[in-house]
C-alpha cells in the first residue's frame, strides 16, 4: 500500500510557535517555530513513511470565499512579526527534507491538502494521511483517507470510525454541522442562535443541511429552532460553502510530482548550521557521513597522518599543537604537518609540555594528562568547545563537525580526525569572540579555569563511606516511622509514592483541600499544593517529612558510597559550557545540590572530610549578589550600608516597614531578606506572598516601599530591561552575554519570564564570573606559595581547600585575601573563612 502524506503547514507551524519555547541563533534570529515544525514533521515522517509528501500553506492574497463574503476571516489577529519572520527558513527546510511547498493563489492550504488526498481516489493500493492541528480538516476523513490531528498532548490518528465515536455523526457531515453553528476564528456566520449542541443533534437526526430543510416541520426540530433556521437559511448554505474544503483545486500536478526520496542532507545540514539547531542536526541523524558531493559545503576528506613512534614524538615546548583524541589513537597536527600516535598517551608528555594546546573538550585532556603524571600547568589550552559557549551560552553544545560547518563552511563527519581543520577554525573563533567584545571572559576565565576544574576533578572530595551508610540507615527507619505515622493518620496503607493514591486519601476520604481541582491526570499533590494544606492537618507535614527524607536517601546516600574510588574519594565532573549565566555546575555525582536549608541536608555534609593530618578551609562571599546589585545600580542608600559594614537586611527591613532599625525583629529581618533576594529576581507581590506567608497586597507594599526607599535600583531593573530588549542580550562587569530572546516571545508569560532574566542575569553572571577569577588566583597563589593544599570543591559562592594543618592558617588568609580582591567594587566583597574537620562543622 503506497501513502500520501499532506501537511497543513500554516497549522503545524503555529503550534510549533505557541507550544515551544523561544530559540533565536547567537544574531537574534528567531528559529523556535523552525524547531518545533521540524521535530512535529520529521516524527510523522518517521510514522507514516510516505511514498508522496507535501506540505500547504496559504498565500497573502483573497481566496474564492472571500469573493462570496467580503467579511470572511475578519477581525483575525495578525500574525505576529516574529513569526512570520521564520515562515521563509521553515519552508525552505521543508524543501531541504525532501517535502514538496505548495501554495496556490486564490485557494487556502486546507484546499490543496483536500485535493492531494483526494489523489489516493485515483489509484489503486493508495492512502492518504492529512497531518493537522486544524479539526477543519476532518471532513476529509473517508475510507481512504485518515487525518493526524496535532493536540496539545499527542497526534490522534482519526480513522472513520473514531471520528463516528467522537462526533456521533459521518466524517462527510462535517461541514453541515460547521454551516449551522458558523465558526467565529473564520467569521463564518452560521445560522444565528444555534449552537454546537443544537447543530449537533440537528445532524444526527437529519445528516445533512437538505435533510434538515427538508424536514423543517419534523416535531424533532422545535418551533424557535424552526424560526432562526428559516431566518437564516441563505446563511447556512453560504457557511457550508465557505466552510467545506474544495478538493479540486486547480494544482495541475500528479503524485509523481510530489514523490518522497528523504531530505537533501548535505543542504539540511548546512541550513541547520546555519540556523544552529544542533539538536535537530544530531537528531536527524546529519552528523553521520553524508552520501552526495554535491553539496555546497566544501567537503573535507580525512588527512593524511604520518604514523611516528615514541621516539620520534617531537617536543611541543613553544609551540602550538592542535589535539585530535580518537579511540584508535592521537591525531595531532603541529608545524603544519600531520601525525598520528597510538602508543600509550602518557609517553606524549614531551608533545604537550610547555605548548599551547588546541582542542575540543580540553578538561577532558587535561584529567588524561594529570592521570599520567604531567604537569599541566606548563601548557595552555585553547578549547574550541568554551570559544562556542562564550558565543552562544545555553544553546548546547553543536559538537566540532556542526561548529566547522557553521563557521568554515566544511562538513567534516563526526569521528574524522581534523586537528589541521581545528587550527583554522580556532582563529575564526577567536575573531568572533573579539567582535563580541568577549575576549577578557575567554582568555582570562573561561580558558585559565580547565587546569584549575582539571586538578579539582582528579584530586575529588573523599567522604566517610561508613557514617554515609549509617547515615542511610537511619534515613530508612525515619522513612519507615513516618510511613506508619501516616497510614495511621489515614485509616489505611497505599502506595505513598503514587500521586493518584494519595491524591484518593487525602481529598477524596479525609477531605482536605476541598478547593484543591482535579485535572485529567488526578489531584495535584506537588509539594508547593500540599504546603498550602498544612494547617488542615498534621498528615501533610509528615508527608512532606516523608518526601525529603526518602529523596535524601535514594538520591544521595547510596550513590555516594558508590561513586567514591578506593580511597574513598569522589571525582565530580565540573560542568564549564552548560549554564547560560556562566555559572559552573557539577554532575556524576552532583555535588552542587548536596542540600543546605534542611537539618537533614546539612547533616550529610558532616561525612565529607580532609584526609588525615589535613583540614578543610572553606571561604564564602558574604552577600556577593547584592554587594554586585549595589554596585551596578550605583544606588547610594545601599552602597553606603555595605561600605558602613551594616546589615543590609536590617536596613532594609527598617525602610521596607517605615521603623528605626533597633526596632527590626528577627520576621521582619527575615522577610526584607526575601525582598533583597526576590527584587533581583524581578519577584512579583504574588510570589513574595507565598515566600513569606503574607497577602498579596502585603507583599506588593513591601516591595514598593523597597524600591521608594533603593530609587537607583529601581532605575537599573527598568533600564537593564529596556536595553536587554533592544540588544537582544544582558552582559556581566566582564562582558559575557546572556542572549534572551523570550523578550520577544509571543507569549506574555514568556516575556515576563525575559524580563525577570534580564533583571537577574547581569548580576548572576557577574558573580559566577568573580567565583572563576578568584579561583584561578587562588590555585595560582597556593601553587606559587608551595603550599601543601588543592582546591577541592566549588559550590556557587563558596571554595573549600583541604589543606595541611600546619598550613590551614595561612590558606585561609589566601582564601580571604585572594577573594575580596578579585573585583574592584564600588562596595567590598567581604569573604567568610572558616575551618574545620568536615563540610558541616567549621569553627
Amino acid at each position: 500500500m503506497k501513502k500520501i502524506l499532506v501537511i497543513d503547514g500554516n497549522s503545524i507551524i503555529n503550534r510549533a510557535f505557541y507550544g515551544i519555547r523561544p530559540l533565536t541563533t547567537k544574531s537574534g534570529k528567531q528559529t523556535g517555530a523552525v524547531y518545533g515544525t521540524i521535530n512535529m514533521i520529521s516524527k510523522q515522517l518517521e510514522r507514516i513513511k510516505p511514498d508522496y509528501a507535501a506540505v500547504a500553506f496559504d498565500v497573502k492574497r483573497p481566496t474564492f470565499r472571500h469573493e462570496m463574503y467580503a467579511e470572511y476571516k475578519a477581525g483575525r489577529h495578525q500574525t505576529p512579526p516574529e513569526l512570520l519572520e521564520q515562515f521563509d527558513d521553515t519552508k525552505e527546510c521543508l524543501r531541504l527534507m525532501g517535502l514538496k511547498v505548495l501554495t496556490l493563489n486564490g485557494y487556502e492550504a486546507d484546499d490543496i491538502q483536500g485535493t492531494i488526498a483526494r489523489l489516493a481516489h485515483t489509484c489503486e493500493d493508495t492512502e492518504s494521511y492529512v497531518f493537522s492541528g486544524d479539526r477543519d480538516l476532518l471532513q476529509l476523513i473517508d475510507d481512504k483517507t485518515t487525518v493526524l490531528l496535532a493536540t496539545n498532548q499527542d497526534t490522534i490518528a482519526m480513522h472513520r470510525d473514531e471520528f463516528r465515536e467522537k462526533y456521533g455523526i459521518e466524517p462527510e457531515c462535517f461541514v453541515d454541522m460547521k454551516a449551522l453553528m458558523g465558526d467565529s476564528s473564520d467569521n463564518i456566520p452560521g445560522v444565528r442562535g444555534i449552537g454546537a449542541k443544537t447543530a449537533e443533534g440537528l445532524i444526527k437526526n437529519f445528516s445533512t443541511l437538505e435533510g434538515i430543510y427538508e424536514n423543517i416541520d419534523d416535531p424533532r426540530i422545535s418551533r424557535g429552532v424552526r424560526e432562526k433556521l428559516l431566518t437564516d437559511r441563505d446563511n447556512a448554505y453560504l457557511s457550508r460553502t465557505l466552510a467545506r474544503i474544495d478538493t479540486n483545486a486547480p494544482l495541475d500536478l500528479t503524485l509523481d510530482d510530489i514523490a518522497y526520496f528523504g531530505p537533501d542532507r548535505q543542504g539540511l545540514y548546512k541550513k541547520l548550521c546555519e540556523l544552529e539547531l544542533n539538536s535537530v542536526i544530531a537528531k536527524l541523524g546529519l552528523d553521520k557521513p553524508m552520501e552526495s558531493d554535491d553539496a555546497p559545503t566544501e567537503k573535507i576528506e580525512q588527512a593524511s597522518f604520518r604514523k611516528i613512534t615514541s621516539a620520534e614524538i617531537p617536543k611541543g615546548e613553544g609551540t602550538s599543537v592542535a589535539v585530535f583524541k580518537a579511540d584508535d589513537g592521537v591525531y595531532v597536527n603541529i608545524k603544519e604537518e600531520n601525525l598520528f600516535f597510538n602508543g600509550d598517551f602518557c609517553e606524549l608528555a614531551p608533545l604537550f609540555s610547555g605548548a599551547e594546546i588546541i582542542g575540543y573538550d580540553c578538561k577532558a585532556l587535561a584529567r588524561e594528562m594529570l592521570a599520567c603524571g604531567m604537569d599541566i600547568d606548563k601548557s595552555s589550552f585553547l578549547d574550541l568547545l568554551l570559544y562556542e559557549y562564550v558565543l552562544n551560552p545555553g544553546s548546547g553544545n553543536a559538537g566540532l563537525p556542526s561548529l566547522i560547518s557553521m563557521f568554515l563552511g566544511k562538513s567534516v563527519s563526526e569521528g574524522t580526525p581534523c586537528p589541521d581543520i581545528m587550527r583554522e577554525l580556532e582563529a575564526v573563533l577567536r575573531k568572533k569572540v573579539a567582535e563580541s567584545g568577549q575576549s577578557d571572559v575567554l582568555f582570562s576565565l573561561e580558558l585559565p579555569l580547565i587546569p584549575v576544574l582539571a586538578r579539582m576533578e582528579h584530586v575529588g572530595f573523599k567522604i566517610n563511606p561508613d557514617g554515609i551508610s549509617e547515615f542511610g540507615e537511619a534515613l530508612a527507619g525515619l522513612a519507615e516511622e513516618l510511613a506508619q505515622r501516616i497510614y495511621m493518620q489515614a485509616g489505611e496503607v497505599f502506595n505513598l509514592n503514587s500521586p493518584k493514591q494519595l491524591g484518593e486519601v487525602l481529598y477524596e476520604k479525609m477531605g482536605l483541600g476541598t478547593m484543591v481541582k482535579k485535572s485529567k491526570t488526578g489531584y495535584h499533590t506537588d509539594a508547593e499544593t500540599l504546603a498550602e494544606l498544612r494547617h488542615l492537618s498534621p498528615i501533610i507535614d509528615d508527608i512532606l517529612e516523608y518526601r525529603q527524607v526518602t529523596k535524601l536517601k535514594s538520591t544521595y546516600t547510596s550513590p555516594l558510597v558508590a561513586a567514591a574510588d578506593a580511597n574513598n574519594r569522589i571525582h565530580t565532573d565540573f560542568k564549564q559550557a552548560l549554564t547560560a549565566t556562566g555559572r559552573l555546575s557539577s554532575a556524576d555525582p552532583n555535588l552542587q545540590n548536596i542540600p543546605i536549608k534542611t537539618k537533614m541536608g546539612r547533616e550529610l555534609r558532616r561525612f565529607f572530610i580532609a584526609e588525615e593530618g589535613y583540614t578543610l578551609v572553606d571561604a564564602d562571599y558574604s552577600q556577593i549578589e547584592l554587594r554586585i546589585l549595589a554596585h551596578i545600580s550605583d544606588d547610594y542608600t545601599m552602597r553606603e550600608s555595605f561600605i558602613a559594614g551594616e546589615d543590609i537586611h536590617t536596613r532594609t527591613a527598617a525602610a521596607v516597614f517605615g521603623c528605626p532599625e533597633e526596632q527590626v525583629t528577627s520576621e521582619m529581618r527575615k522577610r526584607a531578606k526575601a525582598v533583597n533576594f526576590g527584587i533581583v529576581y524581578g519577584i512579583s507581590g504574588f510570589s513574595l506572598a507565598k515566600d513569606i506567608g503574607t497577602s498579596v497586597p502585603e507583599a506588593t507594599k513591601y516591595i514598593k516601599n523597597y524600591l521608594m526607599n533603593y530609587p537607583s535600583v529601581d532605575r537599573y531593573l527598568e533600564d537593564v530591561v529596556k536595553n536587554a530588549e533592544a540588544d537582544g542580550y544582558t552582559a556581566t562587569i566582564m562582558g559575557r552575554r546572556r542572549y534572551i530572546p523570550e523578550l520577544k516571545a509571543a507569549k506574555a508569560p514568556l516575556r515576563q519570564f525575559g524580563k525577570r532574566v534580564a533583571m537577574n542575569a547581569p548580576i548572576q553572571g557577574t558573580a559566577a564570573d568573580i567565583i572563576k577569577l578568584a579561583m584561578i588566583r587562588v590555585y595560582n597563589r597556593l601553587k606559587c606559595e608551595n603550599l601543601d593544599a588543592r582546591l577541592v570543591m566549588q559550590v556557587h559562592d563558596e571554595l573549600i581547600v583541604e589543606a595541611r594543618c600546619d598550613v590551614k592558617d595561612r590558606v585561609a588568609q589566601i582564601l580571604k585575601e585572594e577573594m575580596e580582591s578579585t573585583a574592584s567594587l564600588t562596595v567590598p566583597l567581604i569573604a567568610d573563612v572558616t575551618t574545620g574537620i568536615n563540610w558541616l562543622e567549621q569553627e
